[in-house]
């Protein structure tokens, strides 16, 4: 798409209500007295901060050593998949606050208020209604997708409620309910980790450890954290916002996925009934399965973002700052950026790498300014400038 013939108008005003539409630059109002979302967040998170500050007292004076290790570890965890969600999150970035809250209700809400406690009354009840051998088999499968899905989804329900000027479209719902879902899956692996070694009695602590951590390390992409960003995207779905339309079956598709791909995994040993070549057909399945919907999910509820992107700095390339090959690596999938950094030759590729990272940060600061002239925002269009073609052919290639 070009934005040749477009007047400057029109395009400023198409800029406008992009930014307004998700949200751009808008801050989470925290002072809200009278938001009962609010007050519930909290309630909810203190609850779970309490018993979590319980279970440490209780045995990490014991098991200190232990509990350091798988503490730095999945720290070093957040901070890696933290970095991913970043990269990918490429068009109007989650506030930092609300990230951490994201972070903190899943895992300190979710987990300690919520989860524990109905999971161990859950499986009881299946063992003494169906056979003790079922609650073991299939009692985790059969709730753990329901409880802890409906725990950390509720989550992303609150903040929707708590910033709706600014988690606005399902691609928000999905970048927040990853994060909901790194929270419940960091801290519960650090406290299974610490009772990993008391269930040993505490012989060989470290190892017991380190044998924990490699269990979940291996696995938590693929669990918690996308489940809850699949269901956390339904549930925006499910809602409705400005941005984005409401589409209850999308939504309840969502949820159902993302409570399925749960309950195969946590089903496994019963669905392989002994069978240890059918239990990692069935693991190693769902995993695949799994991350080919994340994969659609992440495309299906990133295209009004990628809209909004282009609608952001289609007054760029009039005003010939960009091109439109720009705009559209700038606006596209991986695809075009990777097409846009090798169409310049081997030579060319790190300046344009540059140039398209300089683009990406001016229209966080535009989104930001909310379209207005800021010094922040003049520094990003100067630094665009520095990257740009010594000889000036890629602009006047876009404007011929």
């Amino acid at each position: 798409m070009s934005t040749r013939g477009m007047t400057e108008d029109v395009v400023i005003r198409d800029r406008d209500s992009a930014v307004e539409a998700v949200g751009w630059g808008e801050k989470v109002p925290w002072l809200q007295p009278r938001n009962a979302c609010l007050w519930v967040y909290c309630a909810v998170v203190a609850a779970g901060l309490w018993s979590t500050v319980g279970q440490v007292r209780a045995g990490g004076s014991t098991y200190a050593e232990p509990l350091t290790i798988s503490a730095v570890v999945f720290a070093l965890y957040a901070v890696l998949f933290w970095w991913f969600t970043t990269r990918i999150d490429r068009y109007s970035r989650q506030p930092l606050d609300l990230r951490i809250a994201a972070f903190m209700w899943g895992g300190f809400g979710a987990t300690w208020t919520m989860a524990v406690h109905a999971n161990s009354a859950m499986i009881g009840l299946y063992g003494k209604l169906v056979s003790p051998e079922f609650g073991i088999a299939f009692g985790a499968g059969l709730t753990a997708p329901f409880v802890e899905e409906t725990a950390k989804g509720a989550g992303v329900l609150l903040l929707l409620f708590i910033a709706p000027r600014v988690l606005r479209t399902a691609f928000d719902g999905f970048v927040i309910g990853a994060f909901v879902g790194l929270g419940f899956e960091v801290i519960e692996d650090i406290l299974y980790a610490l009772n990993s070694t008391a269930d040993g009695f505490g012989a060989d602590p470290i190892g017991s450890t380190l044998h924990m951590l490699a269990l979940r390390l291996g696995t938590g992409f693929t669990s918690h954290i996308l489940y809850s960003a699949i269901f956390g995207a339904g549930i925006v779905y499910l809602v409705g916002t400005r941005a984005e339309k409401r589409r209850v079956g999308r939504g309840l598709l969502l949820c159902a996925l993302a409570m399925l791909f749960h309950g195969v995994w946590d089903s496994a040993a019963g669905i392989g009934d002994g069978n240890g070549a059918i239990v990692i057909l069935v693991l190693v399945g769902s995993v695949i399965v799994a991350l080919a919907t994340v994969v659609w999910v992440f495309h299906l509820t990133v295209g009004v973002e990628r809209v909004a992107m282009r609608a952001l700095m289609e007054p760029e390339v009039a005003a010939g700052r960009l091109n439109d090959e720009e705009l559209d690596a700038l606006a596209g999938a991986w695809k075009q950026r990777r097409r846009y950094r090798r169409g310049g030759g081997i030579g060319d590729r790190r300046r344009r790498g540059h140039r398209l990272e300089a683009a990406h940060d001016l229209a966080g600061e535009i989104g930001r300014a909310r379209g207005a002239e800021t010094e922040r925002v003049r520094h990003a269009r100067a630094e665009l400038a520095r990257f740009a073609a010594p000889d000036g052919r890629e602009l006047e290639r876009s404007r011929g």
